[in-house]
C-alpha cells in the first residue's frame, strides 16, 4: 500500500467506521499517547526494563500501526499529502546529510 492509498484507506475508514475525525489536537494526544505505548514496548524489549505480566501481550508491530494511523489522521485533517512531504523531506536529508554522516567519527 502506497502512502497516498494509506490515506485514502484512513480516510474512507474514518468516515464509515469511525464517524467523524477527532479534532486535530485530540489526535495529536493521541498520538503522543501512541508513541508512548511504542516506547514502553522499546524499553523493556531492548532496554534495562524488565516486562511485567502485563506487557507481555504487546505487540510492538500493532503499536507501530496505531502511531501510523493516527498521524495518517493529523495528515489528512491538514491537507498534508504524505507522499509528497516524505519526497521533500528525503531531498532535504540527502542535501543536509550527503557526507555528514560518512564523516561522522562515532559512525566509522
Amino acid at each position: 500500500m502506497t502512502l497516498q492509498e494509506t490515506q485514502s484507506t484512513v480516510d474512507n475508514w474514518i468516515k464509515t467506521t469511525g464517524v467523524r475525525y477527532f479534532s486535530e489536537l485530540t489526535n495529536t494526544v493521541l498520538l503522543m499517547e501512541e508513541v508512548g505505548e511504542v516506547a514502553r514496548i522499546m524499553s523493556r524489549k531492548y532496554g534495562e526494563q524488565s516486562f511485567k505480566e502485563s506487557d507481555k501481550k504487546e505487540n510492538l508491530a500493532d503499536e507501530l500501526a496505531d502511531v501510523l494511523f493516527v498521524l495518517i489522521c493529523i495528515a489528512n485533517q491538514t491537507g498534508v499529502d504524505l507522499t509528497q512531504a516524505m519526497k521533500k523531506n528525503m531531498e532535504k536529508k540527502n542535501n543536509r546529510d550527503a557526507n555528514r554522516h560518512k564523516e561522522n567519527e562515532k559512525l566509522k
